[in-house]
């Protein structure tokens, strides 16, 4: 699993699953202990360390069920409710075209899209770089950067508005590495 796959992968499965979820535990402890920072390949120590001190669990999944779950929450984790005439069904139809199994969960989740980049750039054969490419272009740029400005805005915990932060330049991290590996 390459630097790519392994933001991805963590930061999709903290927007996927709701905190309390136990396939999380590893997760939070390694922030909680402040060992997230040795395998995170990114430069984001002060971040990291400002998850690791924010990390009340209480406190994350109550913000967390504010912010992205119901009917009433204030930030929706789903692309089609930030841009006009998206469906969720596009989305899957790409996932599936590219042989990501898929749950019975909206494909178009910030945490499954995340998660698709890593599945993507894990699993994909020689159009690899396509698939990641359009996924960014198609599915995640257009919507990303409003989206996390309003869980900044929204958030009642440092954990999310620092989460949000963490997510904002590890996209444009990887976004710059597209680019790159795309002019090569």
């Amino acid at each position: 699993m390459n630097e790519f796959s392994i933001l991805c992968r963590v930061l999709g499965s903290l927007y996927y699953r709701q905190p309390q979820d136990p396939l999380l535990v590893p997760l939070f402890t390694l922030i909680r202990d402040g060992k997230l920072a040795a395998s995170w390949p990114l430069e984001q120590d002060e971040l990291l360390e400002r998850l690791q001190k924010s990390c009340d669990m209480q406190q994350i999944s109550a913000d967390y069920n504010a912010l992205f779950v119901g009917d009433e929450c204030s930030v929706s984790p789903y692309r089609s409710a930030w841009v006009e005439g998206a469906t969720e069904a596009e989305v899957r139809s790409f996932l599936s075209s590219r042989g990501m199994p898929l749950s019975d969960t909206p494909a178009d989740h910030i945490g499954t899209l995340l998660l698709a980049a890593s599945w993507l750039e894990d699993n994909s054969a020689d159009d690899e770089s396509e698939a990641v490419d359009t996924l960014f272009t198609d599915y995640l740029l257009p919507w990303v950067g409003t989206f996390l400005g309003k869980v900044e805005a929204h958030a009642t915990t440092p954990f999310w508005r620092t989460q949000s932060t963490m997510t904002r330049e590890a996209i444009s991290a990887m976004w710059d590495e597209i680019e790159e590996s795309g002019e090569q």
